[in-house]
């Protein structure tokens, strides 16, 4: 284990580390961000709202009394596991590119049923669900298993360029994330207003599409310029994976850390990456509301009737830039506010890129409560249909015959188990970035009470943003 830089006590570490896990201790009571097979206990909507909002809130309020000198052992600490051993070149990208080539196959020729076809199941469930939240468990899985690295590398070779990274021109650097915000931006238009996602030919041909753009960025730009600053999907899980308490070193280490640590030390994104990180967010939000009898009414739509999502087309595009715009402009007015309190006089734009990464352990949160009924149902179906991907009869894994259970979702045990989960994750993400944050901000400012005075603004849109997610799965949604 890596040693601190100042000697801590173990009762003191115990003491913090009690005062970061209370606030998990009252998540059963509080609420999930859900849509599609959500569950409300039957209680007063006012209780739970309020007491998963207060447990944020006062996880706030007790970081004050947790020392400086503690936040920055916890965040340098690192257990060392072992050394990770070294794989084959590009054996994990040129697999995944395989499987993927395999998928949108299936996708133009195989079932039009998209509970039948592998390829809607495995991006929207396997892909964007499962292994989101892998990654942030277990650490930067993408760097392993990205699909463009072979191709990428492969066509180089074919064309005579040496190098593994020999771009054709030089990343301008004003153009920072922005490729990224557009390409997710894209993502998030297409998965929650085009008006058939899952239909597998139309994602297959947006598949196709998206893999030429990033295929051209990494020849033009270079490998590790486009997919460090353009790619969306590298780009996100690149932060994704810093929010894991496992971590690789350069030498190939395994360490074990303090979840977020690495967001806390990271250095500030430029506007472009805070507009990355806020959409993220705007995006798994609106995804909630987007369903609402409350949205659905401001369009004069009948909840009860709902004529389907081509109807909402125009009223969504917009929602899902409000939603971005707000939380964009509330983060803006929380930092600049903060600087007021704090006394800051660094640049505004280190200052407002310096404490945006904090946000994800939020984003997850909802993630996985927003989507674990989806995985739970849909994932039974991806596995069935990866075992005949062209529905030809075939029986790969040995499942031919095999069906889904739902019947879980009818029993008031299983009921429990799951609104648990997602209530500890909604209220555990905002705990998680309460205390990145103000990780961050004792690096910047030296102190515990000096973070805290700077952080008041932004952990107030925190706990409002609590209240907001618990609103969301307490109203009624259509579908």
């Amino acid at each position: 284990m890596t040693a601190c830089r100042t000697s801590v006590s173990s009762r003191t570490a115990a003491f913090a580390a009690f005062l970061l896990s209370t606030g998990t201790l009252f998540a059963p009571s509080a609420a999930a961000h859900t849509t599609e097979g959500g569950f409300v206990l039957l209680l007063p909507t006012g209780y739970y709202i309020a007491g998963g909002t207060l447990v944020v809130a006062a996880t706030f309020l007790l970081l004050l009394l947790v020392p400086a000198r503690l936040l920055r052992c916890m965040a340098e600490t690192r257990l060392r596991l072992g050394r990770l051993p070294a794989l084959p070149g590009l054996i994990g990208s040129s697999v995944s590119f395989l499987l993927l080539v395999v998928l949108l196959l299936a996708g133009l020729f195989g079932s039009r049923d998209p509970l039948a076809n592998p390829l809607p199941l495995t991006i929207w469930t396997l892909f964007w669900v499962a292994f989101v939240l892998l990654q942030a468990l277990l650490g930067d899985l993408w760097a392993v298993i990205n699909p463009w690295i072979a191709p990428y590398r492969l066509i180089l070779r074919l064309l005579g360029r040496s190098g593994t990274d020999a771009p054709l021109l030089r990343y301008p650097e004003w153009l920072g994330y922005w490729p990224a915000v557009l390409g997710f931006l894209a993502f998030g238009w297409f998965e929650l207003v085009d008006i058939a996602p899952a239909d597998p030919a139309r994602l297959a041909f947006a598949v196709i599409v998206y893999f030429d753009i990033t295929i051209i960025g990494m020849i033009l730009f270079g490998e590790r310029n486009w997919l460090s600053r353009a790619e969306c999907f590298s780009v996100f899980f690149g932060f994704v994976g810093r929010l894991s308490p496992l971590q690789v070193s350069e030498r190939s280490e395994l360490t074990l850390a303090f979840p977020g640590a690495p967001l806390a030390r990271a250095d500030p994104l430029p506007v472009s990456g805070v507009l990355f990180v806020l959409l993220t967010l705007a995006t798994v939000s609106f995804d909630g509301l987007d369903r609402t009898f409350w949205w659905l009414d401001l369009g004069g739509i009948n909840p009860l009737d709902f004529p389907g999502r081509s109807a909402v087309v125009g009223q969504n595009s917009l929602g899902l830039l409000a939603m971005w715009g707000a939380l964009a402009g509330a983060y803006l007015l929380a930092v600049w506010l903060g600087r007021r309190l704090s006394g800051d006089g660094a640049d505004f734009k280190t200052g407002l890129g310096a404490f945006v990464l904090s946000i994800l352990p939020i984003s997850l949160g909802y993630h996985f409560a927003h989507y674990l009924t989806t995985l739970l149902v849909n994932g039974q179906y991806a596995v069935l249909a990866l075992n005949d991907p062209f529905a030809l009869g075939w029986n790969l894994v040995g499942l031919g015959g095999g069906h889904v259970t739902v019947s879980f979702l009818n029993n008031l045990d299983s009921v429990a188990v799951i609104w648990k989960l997602q209530a500890a994750a909604v209220v555990g993400g905002h705990i998680l970035a309460l205390a990145v944050a103000h990780m961050a901000a004792v690096e910047r400012f030296g102190t515990s009470r000096a973070a805290f005075i700077s952080q008041v603004p932004l952990a107030v849109l925190m706990v409002a943003y609590t209240l907001f997610g618990l609103w969301l799965l307490a109203a009624p949604t259509a579908g």
